[in-house]
């Protein structure tokens, strides 16, 4: 096996000016879904981050993604098919206003990737050109006017316009969209009165001509362009259906049309996609014939990919290492955009008046849920269960992105079951039955419920037991909810709807996006905010993040170290590890890029090696 890592260091974590990721793969406010980890807990099962060696890597991230195996520009083989494997059947929502996990968003990079500008971690997240080949705002920061590429075509035959972008901003602002996306588009002037079904424009999307679009916003922001929503939508393919109806249409699950250097051919719902070979796409044609993306066990991963069965795949640590010494395989390893963490329920959300209600004593004191710190080893979890891989977090933040705080300033909850005990006493938490086992405060009985998914990989069972005995240890009368593992939909399910049952529960956030706004996630007005947590100052400190004051970056910086600091202290999580991804890719494939997402970007440049 060969091995290359793609270690982005502390260069990346002080990126200069608004460097974020928003655009691509845009999701709810902070473009985080529990979907995309869902891989949810992939966030937790392949962990890794810092421990790893970086000598010889380039400190700007951008080494090559396949040693000895590249190709120089126009040499590359022509011809032949490639396989990217993934390891749970994909809803089939090939359009990106509604798609919903990263089953989906592998699909659609393959054949509809571009956007307004692209983003990668190799050049410290900064914004792109992409289909936009320039762009400007104006003098208060509050328009934004894009110039497009000319003569790039959708798959259909029609050339891609200002209007297709029109289209997608309606079609998000419409009021029967029922996706998540409406946060990318509810900054730009007039979009509540579209939305209400008040206006028959979206007064703030003005397309200039057909290859420059202008968007005004209500008001300058530290993300705006970030935020703003980046893809097109087929205005010709689309425009006669219903948008009730768009996210289930013919034109979406069965022949979607995208303008990326692939095409779809055929569709088995849930199981595979085929793609051939687009020609005219705007950026050259394609090296390979065709590209098979194709659902396979996740447990086979490895071996899948070592008999050449799949030529790209995602790989968890315990599966990378059986690699070691393949003639066949080269894994690679990027640090994620993404965390995981233990959650508190410490309320509920109330959809009556969109906001989350902090209403369960059970974890109220501060102490009780600090102690609950310290009674966890987060290292042995990365050394037991994850070969090693993984970076201690104590903010609830990828290690990546320039935001990340300064640990220095924050609590690190060591691992010290007698300091957990201390907390516990002073909590009035204390074992007055001689049972081993903490009463609460009114002398009740004191139980605590874990809730955890179930994962491909074999280790979710004896890490969530690991954490359950550490905590047994440190007095905590703690077992698995109902017994058992969840299947990730149904975690997630009953993690949004607040199950009564569930008390504290194993999470992750995959991060769609490398700006730092927290909105979406840790806003008291999120639905996502699974731990359910108010607190004003929390609110007010995202809030300066997005002032117009944070454009400058100190600034924001100081913000987010500030709310950072809070959490870390109020401490409605636990933070546990920012993770590496790894992925395995045959030798025979070059050209394969790997980033903080997934390894589909610019599909176009993949090839097989002649034998």
């Amino acid at each position: 096996m060969k091995r290359s890592r793609y270690l982005l260091g502390a260069s990346l974590i002080s990126v200069s000016l608004l460097a974020a990721a928003c655009g691509n793969n845009a999701d709810e406010n902070n473009n985080a879904d529990p979907a995309d980890n869902g891989n949810a807990d992939n966030a937790e099962t392949n962990d890794a981050g810092n421990d790893a060696d970086t000598e010889g890597n380039n400190a700007d991230g951008n080494e090559d993604t396949e040693e000895g195996n590249e190709a120089a520009e126009g040499d590359a083989p022509q011809g032949g098919s490639v396989t990217y494997g993934y390891i749970a059947p994909f809803a089939g929502v090939f359009d990106w206003a509604f798609y919903e996990g990263q089953d989906d968003s592998l699909a659609l990079n393959i054949f509809n990737g571009d956007a307004l500008y692209s983003i990668s971690s190799f050049t410290d997240f900064e914004p792109e050109p992409n289909l936009a080949h320039d762009w400007e705002w104006n003098e208060d920061n509050t328009v934004l006017t894009f110039h497009l590429e000319e003569g790039v075509m959708w798959h259909n035959g029609e050339e891609l316009t200002a209007e297709d972008f029109e289209f997608a901003y309606e079609t998000i602002a419409d009021p029967d969209y029922g996706g998540a996306r409406a946060s990318n588009v509810d900054r730009i002037v007039g979009y509540e009165d579209y939305r209400a079904g008040e206006a028959d424009d979206f007064e703030g999307v003005n397309v200039v001509d057909d290859y420059t679009l202008e968007i005004t916003f209500e008001e300058a922001a530290a993300n705006n362009l970030e935020q703003l929503w980046s893809y097109p939508m087929p205005k010709a393919h689309m425009e006669g259906v219903a948008v009730a109806d768009m996210a289930d249409s013919p034109e979406v699950r069965e022949n979607p049309v995208g303008l990326g250097p692939f095409e779809v051919s055929n569709i088995v719902p849930g199981e595979m996609v085929e793609y051939t070979a687009y020609e005219d796409y705007w950026q050259g044609a394609p090296n390979l014939d065709e590209v098979v993306y194709r659902i396979v066990d996740g447990a086979q991963a490895g071996e899948l990919v070592e008999q050449g069965e799949v030529d790209i795949i995602e790989l968890t640590p315990n599966q990378a290492g059986p690699l070691e010494g393949s003639e066949n395989v080269t894994v690679e390893e990027i640090e994620g955009l993404s965390y995981s963490y233990l959650g508190f329920k410490l309320g509920e959300w109330n959809a009556e008046d969109g906001v989350v209600e902090m209403n369960n004593p059970k974890f109220e004191s501060k102490e009780l849920r600090q102690a609950f710190a310290h009674a966890i080893d987060r290292q042995g979890i990365i050394d037991s269960f994850n070969e090693g891989y993984g970076t201690v977090i104590n903010a609830p933040e990828s290690v990546i992105r320039w935001s990340y705080p300064d640990e220095s300033e924050l609590n690190q909850y060591e691992f010290d079951i007698e300091r957990a005990q201390e907390l516990l006493a002073e909590a009035g938490y204390e074992d007055q039955t001689g049972d081993g086992f903490v009463e609460d405060p009114n002398g009740e009985e004191f139980t605590v419920n874990l809730a955890a998914m179930d994962t491909p990989a074999d280790i979710a069972e004896p890490r969530a037991q690991y954490i359950l005995q550490t905590l047994q240890e440190a007095g905590i009368n703690a077992q698995l909810m109902d017994g058992q593992l969840l299947d990730f939909n149904l975690f997630y399910d009953l993690v949004e709807e607040d199950d009564p049952n569930i008390d504290i529960f194993m999470g992750a956030w995959g991060l769609a996006t490398a700006d730092p706004d927290p909105s979406g996630l840790w806003r008291s007005t999120d639905i996502w905010n699974f731990p359910r947590w108010y607190n004003e100052e929390s609110d007010e400190l995202i809030s300066q993040g997005l002032s117009e004051e944070a454009l400058d970056q100190d600034y924001r910086q100081e913000v987010y170290q500030e709310w950072h600091q809070l959490v870390n202290e109020e401490l409605p999580l636990i933070p546990l590890n920012s993770p590496t991804d790894l992925y395995g890719i045959g030798n025979h494939v070059g050209g394969v890029t790997v980033d903080v997402r997934d390894a589909t970007a610019n599909p176009q440049d993949w090839y097989v090696e002649e034998e």
